[in-house]
């Protein structure tokens, strides 16, 4: 799934959430997990929210505080709604395996355009899906003036395949347009999880089609034509293991998808990113996978077709120009012409027919006088 979201349903849940997500890298920089992760959206801007997040800066948003002064922005109380929401943005697999294999510059090139679609699609929920209630019951619905939303970047699956994806946090503290704080209606960010989807996956596609990378689309999704589906296959074996414990199970339902999942979640296996490259380019070896070879051709037929139609174009003017008739002869068979249809029209006046007849002319005159000019 491209675009997913979910509940933390108290504080308490959503602190470990942070935990989770600050360590929850797969892969090792120099014995430490590589935490990434940054803050987004107005109501960040407005708490003068930037950098790193942290754990001190999180837990304070959690609980209705602004995190730089401590002052309270709204009332939590013993609220049992949650305290905030997790839409994670995945890119197409094919993205994460050209992410994998590229050489570092391309490498940094998709991972930028990844977290630029991310962004686009939470600024696109800022703007037009995110409401909060005010007023006695709640009963005046407002647009809010931005989201606090915590960004967290990982890069591989549990089963240590290639797995571009970020999870953006959205804080169920807003700011109104009034400068005060309320909390969000939540239904509305759920009806919006398939529509954020669709403008991730076009802000993506046409970045990468930017930087020069071929696109296949079907309907509002996307793959890369450079990486073959067997080979996207091949590294999607946590998709793999998911379905072979549906299967095993009997489970149809997203719930029970959700089962699956949980049945298969392999513990943490920390490994160093440079070892994680490395394996990588070994399986595509494996798979008999050339990445450079396979870009190529996927650009082969692009060019190929402009080649074409190139000479196509060349050889149907050249004929065109040599086989030009002379502006007599030109004349003489649209005066002929005229005449043949004058006398197909009795019920016209002599007069409606010269008309007629010297309208076809000029026309004929012009296309002639063209037809000399390109000559």
């Amino acid at each position: 799934m491209v675009a997913s979201i979910s509940a933390r349903n108290s504080v308490c849940a959503a602190v470990a959430y942070f935990s989770h997500m600050a360590g929850d890298e797969y892969y090792t920089r120099e014995g430490e997990a590589d935490a990434d992760s940054d803050w987004a959206g107005r109501g960040a801007e407005r708490l003068a929210l930037e950098g790193p997040v942290s754990k001190p800066e999180f837990e304070a948003a959690l609980n209705g505080l602004d995190p730089k002064t401590g002052e309270a922005l709204v009332q939590i109380g013993n609220r049992t709604h949650a305290p905030g929401w997790d839409m994670t943005f995945s890119a197409p697999k094919s993205v994460s395996v050209l992410w994998a294999l590229a050489p570092e510059t391309d490498r940094a090139g998709i991972e930028t355009a990844h977290r630029s679609a991310v962004t686009a699609a939470t600024r696109h929920l800022e703007d037009t899906h995110a409401f909060t209630r005010r007023g006695k019951g709640g009963i005046v619905r407002q647009e809010v003036a931005g989201l606090t939303i915590a960004r967290f970047h990982h890069h591989t699956s549990r089963d240590l395949d290639p797995q571009l994806h970020t999870h953006a946090f959205i804080f169920n503290t807003a700011p109104r347009r009034d400068g005060s704080w309320g909390t969000l209606i939540s239904r509305d960010l759920y009806k919006a999880q398939k529509e954020a989807g669709r403008v991730y996956r076009e802000h993506l596609a046409n970045a990468l089609e930017r930087d020069g990378h071929a696109i296949e689309r079907h309907g509002s999704t996307f793959r890369l034509t450079a990486v073959p589906r067997s080979v996207e296959r091949a590294f999607s074996k946590r998709r793999q293991a998911i379905e072979q414990a549906a299967k095993q199970h009997g489970y149809h339902t997203p719930r029970g998808m959700e089962q699956a999942a949980l049945r298969t979640r392999q513990a943490k296996r920390p490994r160093e990113r440079a070892a994680l490259f490395r394996a990588w380019a070994q399986e595509a070896r494996t798979l008999g996978f050339d990445l450079e070879r396979a870009r190529q051709q996927a650009r082969l037929p692009g060019l190929r077709h402009a080649e074409r139609s190139g000479a196509a174009a060349a050889v149907s003017r050249q004929p065109a120009r040599q086989n030009l008739p002379s502006a007599g002869r030109m004349l003489s068979a649209i005066s002929a012409a005229a005449r043949a249809s004058s006398r197909g029209m009795p019920g016209l006046s002599a007069s409606l027919k010269q008309k007629q007849i010297e309208r076809q002319r000029q026309r004929q005159k012009q296309s002639v006088r063209d037809l000399e000019a390109e000559r």
